[in-house]
């Protein structure tokens, strides 16, 4: 349970907020690049601010303030110029810094645009998603996550708009307990309101039953408590089963990898599949959850190079306005909604399972501390010599290749099953699983 003033301290994130000052200290995604493809200026709303992305004709991304100086006109109707955007109404220009660099139909001798200067962000992009730093200058480093980075590799980027605060999201990374109930019989529960008792319909329950890998839990016996290690680059937690509490044997179960503050890395060593589950504060009340997915293949399997990274909306509605709940997001995402907008932690009541809560919700109050006296939060880099080409988080993916098929998750039960990519990842499967017969022989 948390204090109101506490609840508000680790889950607001506007300007000037504890927290909103910690999030402003990292480079932030907020758009796949892609979209600006389709339409060169996008309306942006990141960490209570409301701005205006755009691309200009020589390939500069800019973010910034959402309305002319002159006349508060929405930049969202800009004209992207060779070196700027102007405004639609009277055709001021802005440069990617915010600053006013023409001001047409003035006076030739004007000074006019050197009083004038809308917010500025600097933007960068790495493996298909924009960032953007919005706080105080110098900007740290953009740190190389691996999965953003990995050499030959296929992307693709899901997105939901979620309405809720972005820390009940981000629980769910320091909540293994909740996979027996969330993803099986809650998943057990849809399908048979859907009607899905059919053959097929059960053989689905039992792929999702492997793919998660947490049979024993399931079970509901052996289970014995929850443990929590600060890790290099966040905090790692695991479940404990034991003899003594009816398992088959002692065993220490780590679930997937945390990335402070906002990131999640699902999926294992030497597996095809990996992302990053990404839980991004729009404000107060609405997240922005990016599932970053990428299917890796061995050095000597080349896969053809993507000159872009492709998005989708994985849907958090039906047609009929209805939660969809036959995919394993999806059935996180109504736990997080649920809550409310932003939920009330001075109701709730903890048990043995939520040590690992209670351990990120203190990791996130120290970070916070650390930037109100002055300091550089974890997972902040600003030596170039320090930082890799690649920045691991976990022991190095694909060094056995034999294990792709059966650590390989069931796309059908993911929301991978939206993007447009799923022909050419069946394809690459095969093609894997055809390369470990022909290492194997």
């Amino acid at each position: 349970m948390l204090s109101a003033e506490q609840n508000e301290r680790l889950t607001r994130v506007g300007p000037g907020t504890p927290c909103g000052e910690l999030m402003r200290r990292y480079w932030t995604p907020f758009l796949p690049a892609a979209k600006l493809l389709e339409n060169p200026v996008q309306k942006v709303r990141l960490l209570g601010e409301d701005l205006v992305c755009y691309k200009d004709r020589s390939g500069t991304v800019g973010l910034i303030g959402p309305q002319c100086a002159h006349r508060l006109v929405g930049m969202e109707y800009g004209i992207p110029v060779e070196n700027g955007i102007r405004c639609p109404y009277h055709g001021w220009c802005y440069d990617e810094t915010g600053a006013c660099t023409d001001t047409p139909l003035e006076p030739a001798n004007s000074r006019l645009k050197d009083n004038v200067h809308l917010k500025g962000y600097p933007v960068q992009e790495l493996g298909g998603l924009l960032f953007a730093y919005m706080g105080p200058a110098p900007a740290p480093l953009l740190p190389p996550w691996e999965l953003f980075a990995w050499p030959n590799a296929i992307r693709q980027i899901g997105y939901s708009v979620i309405d809720c605060n972005w820390l009940q999201c981000n629980e769910n990374l320091a909540d293994p307990a909740h996979v027996v109930y969330c993803h099986y019989y809650f998943f057990e529960y849809v399908l048979e309101r859907m009607g899905l008792t059919d053959p097929r319909a059960l053989e689905r329950l039992q792929e999702v039953r492997t793919a998660t890998n947490m049979t024993t839990i399931r079970r509901e016996q052996g289970f014995s408590h929850i443990i929590t290690e600060l890790r290099d680059f966040g905090l790692q937690k695991a479940s404990v089963f034991t003899k003594a509490a009816g398992a088959d044997e002692d065993l220490t179960e780590w679930h997937s990898a945390t990335i402070f503050p906002i990131m999640v890395r699902v999926g294992g060593v030497n597996s095809m599949t990996n992302e990053y589950q990404i839980r991004v504060p729009i404000d107060d009340t609405h997240t922005l959850h990016i599932d970053y997915e990428i299917y890796m293949s061995p050095e000597d399997l080349p896969v053809e190079p993507q000159d872009v990274v492709p998005y989708y909306e994985a849907p958090i509605w039906d047609e009929k306005g209805e939660p969809v709940l036959d995919y394993v997001l999806s059935q996180d995402m109504v736990c997080w909604w649920s809550q409310g907008d932003i939920t009330d932690r001075t109701q709730e009541n903890l048990g043995v399972t939520d040590t690992a809560i209670v351990a990120w919700r203190n990791l996130l109050d120290a970070q916070i501390k650390i930037v109100e006296e002055g300091g550089d939060p974890m997972n902040t880099w600003r030596d170039p010599a320090t930082m890799p080409d690649i920045l691991i988080q976990e022991p190095k993916i694909g060094q056995n290749w034999s294990k792709t098929v059966e650590l390989s998750r069931n796309f059908e039960n993911n929301s991978d099953r939206y993007g447009s990519l799923m022909p050419e990842i069946s394809a690459l499967s095969k093609r894997l699983k055809q390369y470990v017969a022909s290492r194997e022989k």
